[in-house]
Protein backbone atom coordinates (compact mmCIF):
# COMPACT_ATOMS: atom_id res chain seq x y z
CA UNK A 1 0.00 0.00 0.00
CA UNK A 2 1.18 3.25 -0.87
CA UNK A 3 -0.30 6.65 1.03
CA UNK A 4 1.31 9.84 0.15
CA UNK A 5 0.23 12.90 1.73
CA UNK A 6 -0.80 16.77 0.73
CA UNK A 7 1.11 19.69 1.40
CA UNK A 8 -0.36 20.92 4.66
CA UNK A 9 2.52 23.96 4.91
CA UNK A 10 -0.68 26.30 5.83
CA UNK A 11 0.20 28.92 8.48
CA UNK A 12 3.61 27.63 8.46
CA UNK A 13 6.58 29.14 6.27
CA UNK A 14 8.97 26.40 5.42
CA UNK A 15 11.96 28.88 5.67
CA UNK A 16 10.96 28.74 9.54
CA UNK A 17 11.37 24.76 9.86
CA UNK A 18 13.92 25.13 13.01
CA UNK A 19 11.03 26.77 14.87
CA UNK A 20 8.13 23.82 13.92
CA UNK A 21 9.47 21.29 12.69
CA UNK A 22 9.12 18.21 14.59
CA UNK A 23 12.05 15.43 13.91
CA UNK A 24 15.19 15.55 12.87
CA UNK A 25 16.45 11.97 11.07
CA UNK A 26 19.96 10.57 11.16
CA UNK A 27 21.40 8.46 8.39
CA UNK A 28 24.62 7.07 9.62
CA UNK A 29 27.81 5.64 7.66
CA UNK A 30 26.33 7.27 4.82
CA UNK A 31 29.85 7.95 2.53
CA UNK A 32 31.71 5.58 1.03
CA UNK A 33 34.65 7.57 2.04
CA UNK A 34 34.21 7.65 5.72
CA UNK A 35 33.00 4.05 6.10
CA UNK A 36 36.33 3.54 4.27
CA UNK A 37 38.43 5.66 6.43
CA UNK A 38 36.25 4.59 9.60
CA UNK A 39 37.55 0.61 8.68
CA UNK A 40 33.44 -0.07 8.65
CA UNK A 41 31.57 -2.11 6.31
CA UNK A 42 29.11 -0.54 4.02
CA UNK A 43 25.88 -0.80 5.33
CA UNK A 44 23.58 -2.55 4.03
CA UNK A 45 20.77 -0.51 4.86
CA UNK A 46 20.26 3.21 5.82
CA UNK A 47 21.32 3.35 9.79
CA UNK A 48 19.14 5.49 11.49
CA UNK A 49 19.13 7.37 14.30
CA UNK A 50 16.81 10.54 15.81
CA UNK A 51 18.12 14.11 17.05
CA UNK A 52 15.85 16.28 19.20
CA UNK A 53 14.68 19.68 17.66
CA UNK A 54 15.99 20.98 20.84
CA UNK A 55 19.26 20.29 19.50
CA UNK A 56 19.15 23.13 16.88
CA UNK A 57 21.17 26.41 17.35
CA UNK A 58 21.17 28.97 14.86
CA UNK A 59 23.89 31.36 13.32
CA UNK A 60 24.95 33.56 16.69
CA UNK A 61 24.81 30.91 18.84
CA UNK A 62 27.61 28.87 20.01
CA UNK A 63 28.23 25.00 19.93
CA UNK A 64 28.55 23.46 24.10
CA UNK A 65 31.04 21.09 25.01
CA UNK A 66 29.23 18.97 27.88
CA UNK A 67 30.85 18.90 30.66
CA UNK A 68 32.79 15.43 31.35
CA UNK A 69 32.82 15.32 27.25
CA UNK A 70 36.90 15.25 25.82
CA UNK A 71 36.04 14.39 22.45
CA UNK A 72 33.06 16.45 20.82
CA UNK A 73 33.35 15.22 17.55
CA UNK A 74 32.21 17.41 14.04
CA UNK A 75 30.11 15.97 11.14
CA UNK A 76 29.22 18.40 8.39
CA UNK A 77 26.17 17.44 6.29
CA UNK A 78 23.08 18.17 3.76
CA UNK A 79 20.14 18.74 5.53
CA UNK A 80 17.09 18.29 3.17
CA UNK A 81 13.91 20.22 5.09
CA UNK A 82 10.83 17.82 4.03
CA UNK A 83 7.90 20.06 2.70
CA UNK A 84 5.13 18.17 1.98
CA UNK A 85 4.00 15.50 4.79
CA UNK A 86 3.82 11.84 3.29
CA UNK A 87 4.53 8.26 4.64
CA UNK A 88 5.40 5.26 2.50
CA UNK A 89 6.67 7.75 -0.43
CA UNK A 90 7.83 6.00 -3.85
CA UNK A 91 11.57 6.54 -4.57
CA UNK A 92 10.71 7.83 -7.72
CA UNK A 93 8.52 10.34 -6.43
CA UNK A 94 10.44 11.66 -3.21
CA UNK A 95 12.10 14.82 -4.49
CA UNK A 96 8.03 15.98 -4.73
CA UNK A 97 8.67 15.74 -0.91
CA UNK A 98 11.69 18.34 -0.55
CA UNK A 99 11.02 21.52 0.70
CA UNK A 100 14.30 23.13 0.65
CA UNK A 101 17.68 22.50 1.96
CA UNK A 102 19.96 23.53 4.80
CA UNK A 103 23.64 23.21 5.65
CA UNK A 104 23.67 21.21 9.17
CA UNK A 105 26.21 20.15 12.01
CA UNK A 106 25.86 16.86 13.63
CA UNK A 107 27.21 17.17 16.99
CA UNK A 108 28.30 14.10 18.36
CA UNK A 109 29.82 13.25 21.75
CA UNK A 110 32.21 11.01 20.77
CA UNK A 111 33.29 9.50 24.13
CA UNK A 112 29.41 8.64 24.64
CA UNK A 113 29.19 7.45 21.05
CA UNK A 114 31.80 4.65 21.77
CA UNK A 115 30.23 3.75 24.54
CA UNK A 116 26.99 2.99 23.83
CA UNK A 117 28.07 1.17 20.59
CA UNK A 118 30.20 -1.21 22.29
CA UNK A 119 27.52 -1.57 24.70
CA UNK A 120 24.83 -1.96 22.05
CA UNK A 121 22.66 1.21 23.05
CA UNK A 122 21.07 3.68 21.35
CA UNK A 123 22.75 6.95 20.36
CA UNK A 124 20.38 9.64 21.63
CA UNK A 125 22.56 10.87 24.40
CA UNK A 126 25.23 10.77 22.27
CA UNK A 127 23.46 13.01 19.50
CA UNK A 128 21.01 15.07 21.21
CA UNK A 129 22.57 17.31 23.69
CA UNK A 130 21.78 20.56 23.42
CA UNK A 131 23.85 22.54 20.60
CA UNK A 132 23.99 19.48 18.68
CA UNK A 133 22.26 20.50 15.47
CA UNK A 134 23.79 23.73 14.36
CA UNK A 135 22.05 24.19 10.87
CA UNK A 136 22.44 27.34 8.06
CA UNK A 137 19.40 29.82 7.13
CA UNK A 138 16.94 28.14 4.71
CA UNK A 139 18.02 27.35 1.04
CA UNK A 140 15.73 27.26 -1.69
CA UNK A 141 15.47 23.74 -3.19
CA UNK A 142 16.83 24.77 -6.79
CA UNK A 143 19.99 26.40 -5.58
CA UNK A 144 21.35 22.61 -4.93
CA UNK A 145 21.86 19.28 -6.72
CA UNK A 146 21.64 16.64 -3.65
CA UNK A 147 23.38 14.23 -6.04
CA UNK A 148 26.68 16.37 -6.44
CA UNK A 149 27.00 19.02 -4.11
CA UNK A 150 30.18 19.96 -2.75
CA UNK A 151 30.59 19.99 1.35
CA UNK A 152 33.18 21.46 3.46
CA UNK A 153 34.64 22.18 6.85
CA UNK A 154 36.98 23.76 8.36
CA UNK A 155 38.23 24.14 12.65
CA UNK A 156 39.70 27.18 12.76
CA UNK A 157 41.99 27.72 9.44
CA UNK A 158 42.25 23.64 8.89
CA UNK A 159 39.97 22.37 6.48
CA UNK A 160 39.23 18.73 7.89
CA UNK A 161 36.22 17.80 5.91
CA UNK A 162 35.99 18.21 1.80
CA UNK A 163 33.47 15.83 0.01
CA UNK A 164 30.66 15.68 -2.24
CA UNK A 165 27.39 14.09 -1.79
CA UNK A 166 28.33 11.69 -4.81
CA UNK A 167 29.64 9.82 -2.50
CA UNK A 168 26.47 8.76 -0.61
CA UNK A 169 25.77 5.06 -0.15
CA UNK A 170 22.23 5.86 0.52
CA UNK A 171 21.07 8.79 -1.85
CA UNK A 172 18.61 11.31 -0.83
CA UNK A 173 15.81 9.97 -2.93
CA UNK A 174 16.39 6.50 -1.29
CA UNK A 175 16.52 7.78 2.18
CA UNK A 176 12.94 9.73 2.27
CA UNK A 177 11.47 6.55 0.66
CA UNK A 178 12.91 4.26 2.78
CA UNK A 179 12.61 6.69 6.19
CA UNK A 180 8.78 7.38 5.43
CA UNK A 181 8.14 3.53 5.60
CA UNK A 182 8.82 4.15 8.77
CA UNK A 183 8.11 7.61 9.93
CA UNK A 184 5.29 9.75 8.44
CA UNK A 185 7.79 12.42 7.22
CA UNK A 186 6.03 16.13 8.06
CA UNK A 187 6.35 19.36 7.04
CA UNK A 188 9.44 21.17 8.53
CA UNK A 189 11.13 17.57 9.14
CA UNK A 190 14.58 17.46 8.72
CA UNK A 191 16.93 13.84 7.06
CA UNK A 192 20.65 14.52 7.89
CA UNK A 193 22.16 12.92 4.90
CA UNK A 194 25.61 11.63 6.28
CA UNK A 195 28.58 13.20 6.68
CA UNK A 196 32.10 12.83 4.44
CA UNK A 197 35.62 11.72 5.44
CA UNK A 198 37.42 13.79 8.00
CA UNK A 199 35.33 13.64 10.89
CA UNK A 200 37.27 14.67 14.39
CA UNK A 201 37.13 16.20 17.37
CA UNK A 202 36.85 20.40 18.59
CA UNK A 203 37.36 21.47 22.11
CA UNK A 204 35.98 25.07 23.98
CA UNK A 205 38.10 27.63 22.16
CA UNK A 206 37.51 26.91 18.34
CA UNK A 207 35.56 28.00 15.78
CA UNK A 208 33.87 25.44 13.19
CA UNK A 209 33.40 26.93 9.69
CA UNK A 210 31.09 24.78 6.94
CA UNK A 211 29.87 25.46 3.52
CA UNK A 212 28.11 24.49 0.47
CA UNK A 213 29.96 25.51 -2.52
CA UNK A 214 29.04 28.52 -3.91
CA UNK A 215 25.58 28.29 -2.03
CA UNK A 216 25.98 28.90 1.57
CA UNK A 217 28.67 29.25 5.19
CA UNK A 218 27.96 29.10 8.21
CA UNK A 219 30.42 29.72 11.28
CA UNK A 220 29.82 28.88 14.98
CA UNK A 221 32.33 28.81 18.00
CA UNK A 222 32.89 26.30 20.56
CA UNK A 223 32.43 26.62 24.43
CA UNK A 224 32.44 24.99 27.30
CA UNK A 225 28.45 24.21 29.10
CA UNK A 226 27.78 25.96 31.92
Amino acid sequence: LTVTGSCTMANKDIKQFVEFGKKIIGAGRNYRSLATEQGNPIPEEPMLFLKPVSAYVEMGGAIEVPQKEHNLIHEVELGVVIGKEGRNIPESSAMDYVGGYTLALDMTAGDIHCASKKKGHPWSVAKGYDTFCPVSAFIEPEKIDPSDTKLWLKVDDTLRQNGSTNDMIFPVPYLISYISHIFRLEVGDVILTGTPAGVGPVKPGQTISAGIEGVMEISFPVVERK
